[in-house]
């Protein structure tokens, strides 16, 4: 993923567009958002229906406040703004968490930002976005309901550093607008935001391992892969330690991998539509080193399954793709389980197979309990040079096959 890139496309009109904008101005009786969850991260229950709470406000009473499916809304024009009720039959309803549309100054990298500047910041007159001259682009108003594109008005559909336009000249492409900034503090995110809701682009959850397994790279750092992700240059996007994130508008989270070869992956977070047991039920993924093993790691029974180069590892009951004898079977006191890191031979730390046909072993992502500032060990073994199928010594002088 990466920002910055301003595609080529067809025109569309302005006409029959409906804009889906996420924000609210006022007090919010005009949105028309897809927000479904409480500020408190309850699913909301459809205006339709009676069950569990039996509805005031029904889209047969009230046809024009917009009470489509389960989307907060402010048919009563309450002045704490949109709400719903919930699906928690203890709980009849609760306000939404809507960010305030900004008119005059953006918030963040002002993706909510809805003014009616349309000039660059070096002055040039901004192209309308229902136009492909002279600069033809793929930012088409059916595919960005929510983005507000009308007019010729500085916007921010793609996460940008700020709020942009094509321009009027030829020879200028695109250029940013000097949009002042708020001077009051970005809107906090809810409880929904622990699990999957549409691209979760507000996701900030802990899960910090990719969907393949590979331990994500922090964003603060550019080792092993540069990026232009900085959380301090985009300080709204959630860019917390290593955990899983959407800051981009791709199809779902995901994070550069601590796998050299690996740049990113997607993420597998649960999603907002699963019930709220099945959501508390998914183990919380921290970020590995968070773990540790006591002497050589035998009585390691930690969940960490990826080496100290992000390798995902190789379940113990599988010869695929490398065949050897440490089975559950053969060691039963080892606690052999799925693939995670273990130390059934007495070697120097807890290791596993890796899933890399050619890397036969490593050692595991893992510090010591009793000395934190101690590093995993420096010897990468899955790089040695064997023949599989050989009995070959560990670090430790005991047999790997």
């Amino acid at each position: 993923p990466a920002a910055g890139e301003k595609h080529s496309g067809l025109s569309q009109n302005y006409d029959n567009i409906i804009y889906l904008i996420q924000c609210k101005r006022g007090i919010g009786t005009d949105y028309r958002g897809t927000e479904a969850r409480t500020q408190r991260g309850i699913p909301c229950q459809k205006w339709a229906e009676k069950i569990p709470h039996k509805p005031n406000y029904t889209p047969e009473k009230y046809p024009n406040a917009g009470l489509e499916e389960n989307y907060c809304r402010n048919p009563d024009a309450d002045e704490s703004g949109p709400w719903c009720y919930t699906t928690d039959p203890a709980t009849r309803f609760d306000y939404c968490a809507i960010p305030e549309c900004e008119n005059q100054c953006m918030q963040c990298n002002g993706e909510d930002y809805h003014g009616e500047v349309s000039r660059t910041e070096s002055g040039l007159e901004c192209q309308r976005w229902d136009v492909q001259e002279p600069h033809m682009h793929g930012f088409i108003l059916k595919h960005y309901p929510d983005k507000d594109l009308k007019m010729n008005y500085c916007r921010n559909p793609d996460g940008e550093l700020r709020p942009w336009c094509f321009t009027t000249n030829p020879k200028k492409r695109w250029e940013y607008c000097n949009i002042p900034r708020c001077n009051s503090p970005p809107p906090v995110t809810g409880l929904g935001s622990q699990c999957l809701s549409g691209k979760g682009e507000d996701y900030r959850g802990r899960i910090a391992i990719t969907e393949s397994g590979n331990a994500c790279q922090h964003w603060n750092t550019q080792f092993p892969h540069k990026h232009g992700w900085i959380p301090d240059t985009y300080p709204c996007k959630g860019l917390e330690e290593n955990y899983c994130r959407n800051p981009d508008g791709e199809k779902k989270p995901w994070c550069y991998t601590t796998n050299s070869s690996i740049r990113w992956e997607y993420c597998t977070i649960p999603s907002c539509d699963r019930t709220e047991q099945e959501i508390a039920d998914v183990p919380v993924q921290v970020p590995l080193t968070e773990e540790c093993y006591r002497g050589k790691g035998q009585s390691y029974r930690g969940t960490t399954s990826v080496t100290v180069s992000g390798r995902k590892c190789q379940a113990w009951s599988s010869m695929f793709p490398h065949t050897h004898i440490k089975t559950p079977d053969r060691f039963p006191d080892a606690d052999l389980r799925d693939n995670y890191c273990r130390n059934p031979d007495g070697d120097s730390s807890p290791w596993c197979f890796t899933t890399d046909p050619n890397t036969i072993w490593e050692y595991c992502n893992l510090k010591r309990c009793d000395d934190h500032t101690q590093e995993p060990p420096n010897a990468s073994p899955g790089m040695m040079e064997q023949n599989i199928g050989q009995s070959t010594p560990t670090t430790s002088g005991n047999s790997w096959l």
